[in-house]
């Protein structure tokens, strides 16, 4: 553990020296968010959302591209570092097989949000250059979602979830679109929080720590290095991202932090915990997904606004009330998803 925490460290530091030049690089190359009529899914506008966030326009957006690199840099460089000192190395999956999947979901989700970002920033989508419709950047989470369940199916041998209470349910190829609806629905939830300044990064924060203290009681290294290493840097970015942000993580990050933490959750065979500890994620994006079908079905909303920090927002709540009150729900929601996983054991 003591390794793990200087790992930690040296992952919040690296980070923190890189990323005020990495803002400034971001306003060089005016990689900002723009002025601009926000719209949902269905394509109609969202006037609130305009109305509380307007202002904040100007503010570099790319953030979690920062985290991707130096994560990825890092474990390259320190868990071959470990391997060489000697240093015992525990696993519970073969560990290349494992790092695969993992970074495969961070970098080729990080991509692809790093593609929507592009568009977004520079305005690409409305001179038509090389866009992609909502539906297909959908398509291409689904695939890849597909890919990394197959992944963990054939080369993990994963093939049942645990319900607590209840035992083992195998699910044998049907594995596979478990974990996609997993990866996508964690994918969207973690892009629709991030919202508020430092609300998605924060919850995220606390739902790392839980998970990384449950990797380092079944003893995975590989596991417990990356989340050390992604726990440090997350921090580092978080310094900026809170009230007033500085930077916002894009969805470069969103979506790879999310498709991640939820292949985290799968590799740690704790589906249950998983969707205690990002609960938050899951009413966020619960509520947008009933808003939108209300409005598609019903002709008429359900909330006022949505997603539901939106719908606080709209009642009057201060944006940094939000965030810090859903932090600290966060904060509980892991202590028990920790509790209940270790519970499992």
């Amino acid at each position: 553990m003591t390794l793990l925490l200087g790992i930690l460290i040296f992952s919040f530091i690296v980070t923190s020296i890189a990323v005020v030049p990495f803002i400034n690089t971001l306003y060089y190359i005016k990689f900002q968010r723009r002025e601009q009529v926000t719209r949902d899914a269905l394509g109609e506008r969202t006037p609130i959302f305009d109305k509380f966030h307007a202002h904040k326009a100007g503010t570099p957006v790319g953030g979690g591209l920062l985290v991707i690199i130096v994560v990825t840099l890092l474990f390259l460089i320190l868990f071959p570092l470990i391997q060489y000192l000697g240093v015992g190395i525990s696993e519970n999956y073969p560990v290349n097989d494992q790092l695969n999947i993992i970074f495969f979901t961070f970098i080729s989700f990080g991509l692809l949000g790093l593609y929507d970002d592009i568009m977004k920033m520079f305005n690409f989508e409305k001179s038509g250059f090389f866009g992609l419709r909502l539906k297909h950047k959908f398509i291409i989470q689904w695939v890849l979602a597909f890919i990394i369940g197959a992944m963990m199916f054939f080369n993990l041998k994963i093939n049942f979830v645990y319900i607590p209470l209840l035992g083992e349910f195998y699910l044998q190829w049907l594995f596979i679109p478990f974990a996609a609806f997993v990866i996508v629905s964690f994918t969207n939830a973690i892009n629709i929080t991030d919202g508020l300044d430092g609300l998605a990064g924060g919850v995220l924060l606390i739902a790392l720590f839980a998970f990384w203290t449950i990797s380092a009681s079944i003893l995975d290294t590989a596991l417990s290095t990356f989340l050390a290493l992604w726990i440090g840097s997350l921090i580092a970015f978080l310094y900026f991202n809170t009230y007033p942000a500085r930077i916002w993580m894009g969805d470069v990050g969103s979506l790879a932090f999310g498709a991640t933490f939820a292949v985290v959750g799968l590799l740690l065979g704790k589906v249950i915990a998983l969707v205690i500890i990002g609960a938050i994620f899951v009413i966020e994006v619960s509520s947008s997904v009933i808003q939108l079908l209300s409005k598609k079905y019903r002709k008429k909303k359900i909330f006022p606004a949505a997603p539901f920090h939106l719908h606080l927002q709209q009642k009057g709540w201060p944006e940094p009330k939000i965030v810090m009150r859903f932090w600290l729900a966060a904060i509980m929601l892991a202590v028990f998803g920790v509790w209940l996983a270790l519970l499992q054991k």
